[in-house]
């Protein structure tokens, strides 16, 4: 939950307008790890909110972090959360959809379902942050993936050292 929480400061920081879901098992995960959660700004069981729709206008989503569940049911078109129906409105109106991956080892079946994600137009992102940057905390390994995912979005961002090819 660490991804989540230093991607949603580094977007307010951006000031990136976020709207922002939780789902139980998210909060499960974060109780479980310490973590605090970004304010849900609505129900994952709400079908009727905005980005339900793909005539409500939205630039990308991000599910971070996405277990491997989430992912089947994305990849499958199983729109029967608010998470996945997001996800599956992204995918039919070709937004920018990122699924940070959090789970490991991967089975053949998680692996086709990455793939499928990604011949839909989505970006499958492990949350395999990169030791060349040197971190020194939890949260220099979090905001590695908080960057690769501004990357994604195309929000400029200093939250990792780059890699220059310079030793």
């Amino acid at each position: 939950m660490i991804y989540a929480r230093r991607l949603a400061k580094a977007l307010k920081e951006a000031k990136v307008d976020v709207k922002t879901v939780v789902s139980s098992g998210a909060i499960a995960v974060a109780k479980a790890e310490g973590e605090t959660l970004p304010k849900s700004d609505y129900a994952d069981t709400d079908l009727a909110a905005p980005f339900a729709s793909g005539s409500h206008k939205f630039d990308a989503m991000v599910v971070c972090p996405c277990s491997l569940k989430t992912l089947g049911e994305i990849a499958n078109g199983v729109g029967n959360t608010l998470i996945t129906r997001g996800a599956e409105v992204a995918l039919k109106e070709r937004r920018k959809l990122v699924l940070v991956v959090r789970e490991t080892p991967l089975s053949l079946i998680a692996i086709k379902n990455m793939e499928l994600v990604t011949l839909a137009g989505g970006v499958v992102m492990p949350a395999a942050p990169g030791f060349y940057q040197k971190p020194k905390t939890l949260d220099d390994l979090g905001d590695f993936i908080a960057g690769k995912v501004l990357d994604q979005l195309g929000v400029e961002n200093h939250l990792f050292k780059r890699w220059d090819g310079k030793k």
